[in-house]
């Protein structure tokens, strides 16, 4: 084959747009068929904008699961929505998320309004069909064609895996040709430190009341092997003692609870045995300072 010749290949990156807790980590994993963003029903969950790579034969799609697109309100917000922007420019195609349990509101209008304005196609998924009846769904599928900013909308559960295929394929039309972009076995782009960090909070969130979840995020400071044992060092920031205080719990069992979860979270991750040192900080108005966001590589 010539230098110049076309590749055989297709690559590209696809971003996905939605309002928090319509299922975006969810349908990631379930396109990607592998982990690689954590799962909460607390809004704001996904912070960073994780790559998860799918591959195939002959393609490979890069999703871009991007923070929640919302309107700023601090410093952590306005890089979320900054990385947003950014990352919808250098796109091959954007998959919006709905969730139908919760129906169309002003937020998903919102961003159909941001996507108008966006010069790659758009397709839409409207997620956890599994949980609504008939009458309901057609009534959101409607409302979904009636945004008109999509190409397609595709009828999916993230949760099953109802509908996932139907909408990679889709997903695969849009990719231009092009060579991969990552190794064929890879699954996200993120440091070792940062998933596994993410994978703690993911247990934080799973635990903690309403006034933590926004205000924690978790730091891997080490990771280190010693004969077949995996040892980790995190640290969860918060804003407050009394943050603090929930986190740690009566007696230390909170902060118990999360170490276990993490730990076998960890150990599904990595295929090995780890041992989980687990602390809490107070770092007052992290989510503000930018020294702090820089260092947890929220852009």
């Amino acid at each position: 084959m010539s230098a110049d010749a076309a590749p055989a290949t297709r690559a590209g990156f696809i971003a996905l747009a939605g309002r928090p807790n319509v299922g975006k980590s969810t349908l990631t994993n379930a396109l990607v068929g592998s982990k690689v963003a954590i799962v909460s029903d607390k809004p704001q969950t996904t912070r960073r904008a994780i790559r998860a790579v799918a591959t195939g034969a002959d393609w490979q799609l890069v999703l871009v699961d991007l923070p929640g697109v919302q309107r700023p309100r601090d410093a952590l917000t306005e890089r979320m929505q900054r990385r947003v922007e950014s990352e919808l420019e250098g796109a091959d195609g954007c998959l919006m998320v709905l969730n139908a349990e919760q129906g169309i509101g002003p937020g998903d209008r919102f961003i159909a309004g941001q996507l108008e304005r966006s010069p790659v196609p758009v397709v839409i998924a409207v997620n956890k069909l599994d949980r609504v009846d008939r009458p309901r769904a057609a009534a959101v599928l409607q409302a979904a064609e009636d945004l008109g900013v999509a190409g397609a909308i595709f009828p999916v559960s993230a949760r099953t895996g109802s509908g996932v295929q139907a909408l990679l394929t889709e997903l695969i039309s849009l990719l231009p040709q092009g060579h991969f972009y990552f190794e064929p076995e890879q699954r996200s782009d993120q440091p070792e430190a940062v998933l596994l960090a993410e994978l703690v909070r993911e247990q934080i969130l799973m635990r903690t009341r309403e006034e933590v979840p926004h205000a924690v995020e978790v730091e891997v400071e080490t990771i280190r092997e010693d004969e077949g044992l995996v040892y980790v060092e995190a640290v969860a920031l918060v804003e407050t003692e009394s943050q603090k205080g929930i986190l740690i719990g009566s007696g230390g069992r909170m902060i118990k609870a999360i170490g276990v979860g993490a730990r076998r979270a960890i150990e599904r991750e990595l295929a090995v045995h780890v041992h989980l040192a687990l602390q809490v900080r107070v770092r007052r108005h992290w989510r503000a300072d930018e020294r702090v966001l820089d260092r947890l590589g929220i852009e």
